[in-house]
């Protein structure tokens, strides 16, 4: 954990204070796979917590570098019996649980995980809840998503349970949906039509010191009670915000036209065309910018001071974020968020497939490359490497999915290199993976069905190269499912035979190299 960039826990000011028997106090993390829980938990460990998570998927958490630090719960906000058992012995309860899509029952699901939450932590006599909400302007119409944020705040501070409240407005950081919207719409339109909206002061505040007030936020005095505002140094405008990335990107500065008919919806659909953020993702953002969102004051002062150095002005921040994008070190990413509404069932092993209907498509190649060559071809799959195979109906497919609001191809990697389960790879998910023999990817793009992609490296006997093992499956759902098999079936020659073939070549030139 020696790694994590500030803060990192270990600050005088952040870390844990004792219980009254001298043991360490409890941290419990539900989002602890998130955007922001995946950051905290290190730091957290590092300022001397032991750390619970909550996770409706346990290998995931558990591929995470700190899995194995903490200790892992089942269950998800709304199982009351998951969350009752996971709040057992807690002394500070971190709610980062939101819902960015899920259709017009988000809210719904939002207000029953928060008061399933919250009924648990008063009869565990949890000692604090800390949740960070949504920075918002008071007396005006918010969004529906913003909304149901000042909602779940609402529902903790009234519980009876001691709550602080952070309302942090855009966060930027390195892997944040809100720094890779602006990044990519600053770096692709050399001139940008924007909704009237760019026009809206705004207070971006580093994911830096969002982490510094949630490790404050456990040590404030026992009887507070409050939903405070969080912010960095400056206020700007949304259209400075681009031009402020364009300049610390070392990019000329984009002109900007306002225009009124771009509704959220939208420019929402315009944002999922430009950049990776899908529009379930995209819309709820944008939502958020349709008022001017500034701290109304500087309570959460008196409650935890600023990091010794200051808050981290806006270009300071992006320009932390563009360096480790650069060394591949982005801690997490928007993309590993969960898409609500994909398939999260594994891959059923082959005797459960008796009775279903079934289309598989299988290939096996083989090559004089060891097995340590082909395997570091297939685990660096995906994102700038491509899929090995047709890359022009690659991205016609992907084209596709956002066309119909789904996540395509944008979405990428995380890392160059690395992977774990869980990870976000294009618009798979790392389902299996067994380093050296194993990828197994589940399909989170628009299809009627159920779809994975296994890939296999494995040593050939006598140690004579090795052998590569590929297949595709889908569970097709209804005669959608059928049509939609037997439409794609043709193109299945060039893609996954020419996967084979690409992945076993470039192994072969890489191991001469």
């Amino acid at each position: 954990m020696d790694d994590v960039s500030a803060p990192t826990g270990r600050e005088p000011e952040l870390t844990a204070q004792r219980r009254d028997d001298g043991s360490a106090p409890r941290a419990l993390v539900l989002g602890a796979t998130g955007y922001i829980g995946g950051r905290l938990v290190p730091r957290l460990l590092n300022a001397g917590y032991e750390v619970r998570v909550l996770a409706r998927d346990p290998a995931r958490a558990a591929a995470f570098p700190w899995g194995d630090r903490v200790e892992i719960a089942r269950g998800d906000a709304t199982d009351s019996g998951a969350v009752a058992e996971a709040v057992r012995d807690v002394d500070v309860l971190y709610y980062l649980v939101h819902s960015m899509s899920g259709g017009s029952k988000f809210a719904d699901a939002d207000r029953r995980a928060a008061r399933t939450v919250a009924q648990a932590a008063v009869a565990a006599s949890v000692r604090r809840i800390v949740y960070l909400g949504g920075l918002h302007p008071a007396g005006v119409p918010l969004s529906p998503h913003l909304r149901s944020r000042v909602e779940v705040g609402e529902t903790f501070l009234e519980s009876g349970v001691p709550t602080i409240v952070l309302q942090a407005g855009v966060v930027i950081g390195s892997g944040s949906a809100s720094f890779e919207m602006v990044r990519h719409l600053t770096e692709v339109l050399p001139y940008m039509p924007a909704p009237k909206w760019v026009r809206n002061r705004i207070q971006p505040i580093a994911v830096r010191d969002v982490l510094h007030y949630l490790l404050g936020a456990a040590r404030v005095d026992a009887e507070v009670n409050e939903a405070v505002d969080i912010g960095g140094p400056d206020v700007l405008r949304y259209g400075q915000m681009m031009n402020g990335y364009a300049v610390a990107a070392g990019l000329r500065q984009r002109p900007i036209a306002s225009l009124p008919v771009l509704t959220p919806r939208l420019a929402s659909h315009w944002v999922n065309l430009v950049t990776p953020i899908p529009r379930s993702i995209a819309r709820p953002l944008v939502e958020s910018l349709q008022n001017e969102c500034v701290m109304k004051d500087h309570a959460v002062d008196a409650l935890i001071a600023p990091p010794p150095g200051g808050l981290t002005p806006y270009r300071e921040a992006v320009r932390l974020a563009l360096g480790r994008v650069e060394d591949d070190a982005v801690e997490t990413s928007w993309q590993d968020s969960e898409v609500l509404g994909a398939p999260s069932d594994p891959l059923p092993n082959d005797p459960d497939w008796a009775g279903r209907v079934v289309y598989t498509d299988m290939r096996t190649a083989h090559t004089p490359a060891s097995p340590e060559a082909l395997w570091r071809v297939i685990v660096g799959i995906g994102g700038e490497n491509g899929w090995y195979s047709s890359p022009v109906l690659w991205a016609m497919r992907g084209w596709m999915d956002r066309l119909v609001g789904g996540i395509g191809l944008a979405r990428g990697r995380r890392s160059r290199d690395r992977l774990a389960v869980g990870d976000a790879l294009d618009f798979w998910r790392v389902e299996a993976l067994e380093p050296g023999r194993m990828l197994r990817l589940r399909a989170e793009m628009k299809v009627p069905g159920l779809a994975w992609l296994e890939l296999r490296a494995s040593a050939e006997p006598g140690g004579g190269g090795s052998r590569y093992d590929q297949r595709a499956v889908f569970f097709p759902r209804g005669l959608a499912g059928r049509l939609y098999w037997l439409a794609v079936l043709p193109f299945h020659g060039f893609i996954f035979a020419g996967m084979a073939r690409r992945i076993t070549a470039t192994a072969e030139s890489s191991a001469s190299e």
